[in-house]
């Protein structure tokens, strides 16, 4: 048994030294080539599995400037809550395209790590490496990212610049039905906090004219301006219907991780007693 297992890991050896020697002598071309097909075969299998990490790991070893596979191995680390694994190998990804990673990488120190000031200074890098275009991580500009960072830091007054400037450009551009309703909720919420109750209201109800009325956030903030205006009547009204909304599952959230300012029943609930007791 045990000549059997030193015969098997002796040929493993063999095996692992006989597959770098025949990618050591390949063209840039070649490499490329076969770290595609074996990044194209890891990514068939769930990602952050073994055969994928294992494939993606391949993949890197045959090309180690193939940049779509150097980002990919970060992932699941990213996911598993690793930083000191995640962020090294990310970084690997950064140094061969950082116009894409340092945007990308806010993006996720914004979600991920909460880190809003690491957050912002690569949104602000983004705006150096590509000058002539903002770009979009995620599907969102740098703008809308930077409201959130810092609205996440407090300073409402930046937060609500930067949203402003994201609705005003994709209004422009596209219409203001194609922007996302979260950037008029966020915008709300940095003017709730910040006491300007007018510019909020009006942002929650924009959130709410492209979303058929149904936002538990939109209404339970409405609630709570209600409630600061002395209105406990229409305060109620809107509570319980913003706690209808969150039953029926209109509420922001994300996968992965917890949004900034999730709501939860709780609150909802906690609100309504407090406009009962009023």
């Amino acid at each position: 048994m045990e000549k059997s297992l030193k015969l098997y890991l002796s040929l493993v050896c063999l095996l692992v030294v006989f597959s770098c020697n025949k990618t050591t002598n390949l063209t840039p071309t070649k490499k490329r080539e076969q770290a595609e097909k074996k990044y194209k075969k890891a990514i068939q299998f769930m990602q952050g599995s073994t055969p994928f990490q294992n494939g993606i790991a391949e993949a890197v070893a045959i090309d180690s400037t193939y940049e779509a596979a150097v980002y990919e191995l970060s992932v699941a680390d990213l996911k598993r809550g690793l930083p000191n694994k995640w962020l090294p190998q990310y970084n690997k990804a950064v140094k061969l395209d950082s116009a894409t990673r340092i945007p990308w990488r806010g993006y996720l120190y914004l979600w991920f790590y909460r880190d809003y000031k690491k957050a912002i200074a690569d949104f602000n890098a983004s705006d150096t490496l590509t000058p002539n275009f903002i770009d979009a991580p995620q599907g969102h500009s740098v703008d809308y990212w930077r409201g959130i960072a810092y609205l996440g830091l407090n300073d409402y007054k930046k937060s609500n610049a930067y949203f402003e400037k994201h609705i005003a450009k994709e209004t422009k551009e596209f219409g203001e039905d194609y922007v996302d309703v979260t950037a008029f909720l966020y915008n709300g919420i940095s003017y709730f906090e910040a006491k300007n109750y007018n510019k909020a209201i009006l942002n929650f109800d924009k959130q709410l004219e492209y979303s058929r009325n149904l936002s538990a956030d939109a209404k339970y903030y409405k609630a709570k301006i209600y409630l600061a205006e002395n209105k406990k009547e229409k305060a109620l009204k809107t509570i319980t219907e913003a706690i209808n909304d969150f039953n029926q599952g209109y509420n922001n959230k994300r996968a992965y991780v917890e949004t900034l300012r999730q709501l939860y029943l709780e609150d909802l609930i906690e609100l309504k007693e407090e406009i009962i007791k009023f």
